[in-house]
C-alpha cells in the first residue's frame, strides 16, 4: 500500500461480475477482503483463486436475506480480519415483470435481496462490526441507474433500488460527523452474469431474440456499450480511497452516458 492503510473490507455476492471485480481491485490494493456469496462452492472457490492470486480474501456462506446469515457472516469477518473499515454492499438480483401478474413472493425476494439486505448489512457492520466506533469508514452501495428511473417492466427491482439510493443519502448525512462516508455507485447496463439473465426475460416477454434486446440495449447507451465490472469496481476504489474523504451522500452513476443525472 502507498500512503494508505490496510483496511478490513467486507464485499457480498462477491463471487461474479461487479463484486468479484471489486474483490479483485481491493484485496490488489493491500486491503483484506471478506466475501460472502449464497453457495458455498462458489465461495471456496472464488477464495482459492484469489489467494492464488496472492491476495488476503477469505469468506463465507451468506444468505443477504437472513439476518440470522448476516450476523454469522459479520462475526465471521470480525473474527478472521477484526473490525470492519470497508462495505460494500453488492449482493442483488433482477426481476420483474407485468407489475399486474408479479407475485408477492417475487416482490418479497427481491425486495428483501436488494434492499432489506442492505440496511441489515450496514446496521450489523456498525454495530457488531465495529465500524461506529471508528473515525474513518466507506460505506458503498451497489444501487442502479435503475434506482433513478422507471424501468419498464422492472417495478420491484426499481423501487428496490430507489431505496438503496434513498438509504445511502439518509445515512451518509446521519454519518457526516463521524468521518464514515456513505455512497451509492450506480452502474448502468453492465456485461455479467445478471445482465444475460435480464436480456433473456426481456427476449422471452417481447417476443424476440436476445441478440435483438442487446442491439437496442446498445442504442440506448450513448458510449454504444456496456460498461465493464472493472469500470465499476473502479469507482469503488475511489471512494475507499482517503481522496474520496469528502464524497458522502451521493448516488454516482457508471453508464456510459445512459444516465444524465
Amino acid at each position: 500500500m502507498t500512503e494508505q492503510k490496510q483496511r478490513v473490507v467486507l464485499v457480498t455476492g462477491a463471487t461474479s461480475g461487479i463484486g468479484l471485480a471489486v474483490t479483485r481491485l481491493l484485496a490488489g490494493q493491500g486491503h483484506r477482503v471478506f466475501i460472502g456469496s449464497r453457495t458455498e462452492d462458489k465461495v471456496l472457490a472464488t477464495v482459492k483463486q484469489l489467494r492464488e492470486e496472492r491476495l488476503d480474501v477469505d469468506g463465507v456462506v451468506l444468505d443477504v436475506r437472513s439476518p440470522a446469515s448476516i450476523r454469522g457472516y459479520v462475526q465471521a469477518a470480525v473474527e478472521r480480519f477484526g473490525t470492519v473499515d470497508v462495505l460494500v454492499n453488492n449482493a442483488g438480483v433482477s426481476g420483474g415483470g407485468v407489475t399486474a401478474d408479479i407475485p408477492d413472493e417475487l416482490w418479497d425476494d427481491i425486495i428483501d435481496t436488494n434492499l432489506n439486505s442492505v440496511f441489515r448489512l450496514t446496521r450489523e457492520v456498525l454495530a457488531t462490526g465495529g465500524l461506529r466506533h471508528k473515525n474513518w469508514g466507506r460505506v458503498i452501495n451497489i444501487a442502479s441507474t435503475a434506482g433513478k428511473q422507471g424501468v419498464v417492466l422492472g417495478a420491484p427491482y426499481s423501487a428496490s433500488k430507489h431505496g438503496v439510493v434513498g438509504f445511502t443519502k439518509a445515512l451518509g448525512n446521519e454519518l457526516a460527523p463521524t468521518g464514515i462516508t456513505v455512497n451509492a455507485v450506480c452502474p448502468g447496463y453492465v456485461e455479467t452474469p445478471m445482465a444475460h439473465r435480464v436480456r433473456q426475460n426481456y427476449a422471452h416477454v417481447y417476443g424476440t431474440s436476445e441478440d435483438a434486446v442487446l442491439e437496442k440495449f446498445h442504442a440506448k447507451i450513448p458510449l454504444g456499450r456496456y460498461s465493464t465490472p472493472e469500470e465499476v469496481a473502479g469507482l469503488v476504489g475511489y471512494l475507499v480511497s482517503d481522496t474520496a474523504a469528502s464524497i458522502t451522500s451521493q448516488a454516482l452513476n457508471v453508464c456510459g452516458g445512459l444516465g444524465n443525472y
